[in-house]
């Protein structure tokens, strides 16, 4: 599975990436992630299966989706800020898989 994960800067999400690429080892789960920020993602997003939106852009959503027609979710606030994984990879299930 990979996954776009796009905010503001592109910047501010390395920990959670960190957190996400343990999580799915531990798990046996095939996973790559990237960060884009919300300007330059549409020059890569069509190389993952979906995109992931930290919360501080969520207003961009509509947006996103639309110009990339792929499976767009935002990452709740309270899971994006203490890493929850194990919410995250079910938003990310849940999205790809419809």
């Amino acid at each position: 599975m990979k996954v776009l994960l796009v905010c503001a800067m592109g910047m501010s999400t390395s920990i959670l990436m960190k957190k996400l690429e343990k999580y799915a080892a531990e798990q046996g789960i095939d996973f790559q992630i990237a960060a884009q920020s919300a300007n330059s993602y549409k020059t890569v997003c069509h190389e993952y299966d979906c995109i992931l939106m930290g919360p501080q852009i969520s207003y961009q959503k509509d947006r996103i989706a639309q110009e990339s027609g792929m499976p767009v979710a935002v990452i709740p606030a309270a899971d994006y800020g203490v890493g929850n994984c194990a919410n995250i990879f079910k938003l990310i299930n849940s999205i790809v898989e419809g």
